[in-house]
């Protein structure tokens, strides 16, 4: 796992996510695309050259007094299959295990009524992506930040709207229930009201979710969502799996 040191703007690289404390990153990628990690190097990532969103993310890490950030973007190197391979069967592990997730929803003005039934807050694009259901599932803590990286509240005193909206239980958000109790059929509801930009992630983005491992192929079409299915088979008994 590759950290982002807030202090010194190096890359730092951990091998048990468990023993750090980092903050990490929850956002939806810009369709203009995203600083990448090739373009942070060499290191370290001076503030001229790293994107306002990474300097943001390091800023605000470093104010809660977090020393190491993860971000998807700039910490993985997406040109290496086998790296991207390996960083998406941990990021379960990597969201959960951090000390604090840090969202940020570009599509929300910081004076949103994030309560009220058309806020911004419940439309956010955030909570129709495939990556960002384990994205909120598995940290324990998360602070929400508006467009200008403003904070909005917190998964707990926004328990019961992001409930609402995502359809999961409140049990589960604030972590008083495991997701392995939660029956496969559910955890597929959840999934299917929200979309990925390449199919394959359909069935990648919910590894951690389903607590499996496979190999990704991207090319390989909605071959992906088959295999995911005969992964869970071979770690469950829950036959509501064959709802779907």
């Amino acid at each position: 796992m590759r950290l982002l040191d807030t202090n010194t703007g190096q890359f730092r690289t951990v091998h048990d996510p468990r023993k750090e404390r980092y903050a990490i990153i929850s956002h939806t990628w810009a369709e203009e695309g995203e600083q990448t990690y090739h373009s942070c190097s060499p290191l370290p990532v001076r503030p001229h050259r790293a994107g306002r969103d990474i300097r943001m993310a390091c800023c605000l890490a470093a104010k809660i007094g977090m020393e190491l950030v993860w971000m998807d973007s700039c910490c993985i190197d997406q040109d290496s299959s086998a790296e991207l391979s390996e960083a998406i069967n941990s990021m379960y592990e990597w969201y959960e295990c951090s000390t604090i997730c840090l969202v940020f929803l570009s599509d929300v003005d910081s004076d949103d009524d994030l309560n009220a039934p058309r806020s911004q807050f419940r439309k956010s694009r955030w909570h129709s992506r495939g990556w960002t259901l384990q994205e909120l599932i598995a940290p324990r803590y998360h602070i929400f930040y508006s467009r200008d990286w403003k904070r909005l509240g917190t998964k707990m005193s926004l328990a019961r709207t992001l409930a609402e909206v995502t359809g999961i239980d409140r049990v589960i958000l604030n972590h008083e229930m495991s997701v392995d109790h939660v029956s496969v059929a559910q955890r597929m509801f959840w999934a299917s009201r929200r979309a990925t930009t390449r199919v394959e992630d359909q069935a990648y983005a919910l590894m951690g979710i389903f607590g499996v491992h496979m190999p990704t192929i991207y090319g390989e079409g909605r071959k992906a969502f088959i295999r995911l299915q005969e992964e869970i088979l071979r770690h469950t008994y829950d036959q509501t799996i064959f709802a779907w």
